[in-house]
């Protein structure tokens, strides 16, 4: 398991990871956004050889992955040298797929410049890249050596991406208990400030890592973490194939709307919650626009997740808040439901 380290003071904590780890070289893994965003503030990474992949989730493909491996040997990296991965969620899967391949592994640490990197894609151990129209459909399980979660980057982002990740952050509360999710939902999202922001972090991660220490593989109960995301990566491929790709978190707050209308249906989670959940993620992230002419599409989509048994298309539901029960097998009647449910609640 990666030490985690819930700072601002990012240049101290990076120089104390480097100098312990006894590293020959460092690279620093960036996007174009991060180069000239984030990049010059941080002085601890001045000397590092610095790796560059287009920005956008569309480039997180095997081009980029092979670029990166391209520019790890014109760096002169070893096994004993480490790749700082210096970015959102793109960066660190994409990054850490790189490392853990590069000369059978090198070391990595990952520094999420955003909250949806921060709060998904930093911590847990997945690596991987897009393939063949479908999300993450290549990796491998990977730990960094350390992730530094930080604020102090995030007034750099746009308001979109900064819901972007408060999206995972509301799936953590749905995860752990009814007051946590009570907390989310009386956030203002327009008005979020970074001191209890990181101090909500630092809870929701809790929630992460408390379920991946049990299951770091995902052969059991870490597939609670997948709440929101057979509906919602379907969502997002869908998008994605039609040259108009969408946050990622937005697709996880349209998919746990799906997926706790599935939970009410086959396991009686509270219709109260469900309405609630249902008009803050209206409120919040609108709605994501389908019709039932849609409905083969997306449940082809899902029947491509890796979740999937055989064919058969497995979601985590909840019973209620805190009680996640993983492994539900779920029909095509039970979805085109459910989707019409969403689309009444959502206002389509």
């Amino acid at each position: 398991m990666p030490s985690l380290h819930f700072t601002n003071q990012v240049d101290a904590t990076l120089i104390k990871i480097i100098e312990g780890g006894s590293y020959n070289r460092v690279a620093v893994l960036v996007d174009g956004n991060t180069r000239q965003l984030v990049l010059p503030r941080v002085q601890s990474l001045a000397n590092a050889h610095v790796i560059e992949m287009p920005a956008g989730d569309i480039n997180k493909n095997l081009d980029s992955l092979a670029h990166v491996w391209e520019q790890l040997q014109l760096g002169g990296m070893t096994r004993h040298s480490l790749l700082v991965n210096l970015g959102g969620g793109v960066v660190t899967d994409l990054g850490g797929l790189a490392a853990a391949t590069f000369k059978r592994g090198i070391s990595f640490v990952n520094v999420p410049t955003t909250l949806l990197g921060a709060v998904d894609a930093a911590v847990g151990g997945k690596t991987g890249i897009n393939f063949g129209g479908l999300k993450n459909e290549i990796g491998v399980f990977a730990s960094a050596a350390a992730v530094v979660v930080s604020t102090c980057f995030f007034s750099t982002l746009p308001q979109q991406e900064l819901m972007s990740g408060f999206a995972e952050m509301l799936k953590h509360a749905m995860l752990d208990s009814e007051s946590q999710v009570e907390k989310i939902l009386g956030v203002d999202l327009n008005d979020i400030d970074c001191d209890l922001l990181l101090s909500m972090l630092q809870e929701s991660l809790n929630v992460k890592m408390r379920i991946v220490h049990q299951d770091p593989t995902e052969h059991g109960i870490r597939k609670a973490l997948n709440l929101g995301h057979t509906v919602g990566h379907a969502f997002e491929s869908k998008a994605m194939n039609e040259g108009a790709p969408i946050p990622h978190g937005y697709a996880v707050a349209w998919g746990l709307v799906v997926e706790a209308v599935l939970s009410h249906m086959l396991l009686g989670f509270s219709s109260e919650m469900l309405y609630r959940l249902a008009s803050f993620v209206k409120s919040n992230y609108g709605a994501f626009y389908i019709t039932c002419d849609h409905y083969d599409e997306l449940i082809n989509l899902m029947r491509h997740d890796k979740k999937t048994i055989d064919g058969e298309i497995n979601c985590t539901l909840l019973s209620t808040c805190g009680n996640p029960i993983i492994n539900n097998t779920i029909t095509t009647d039970n979805i085109k439901a459910a989707l019409d449910i969403y689309r009444d609640l959502m206002g389509i």
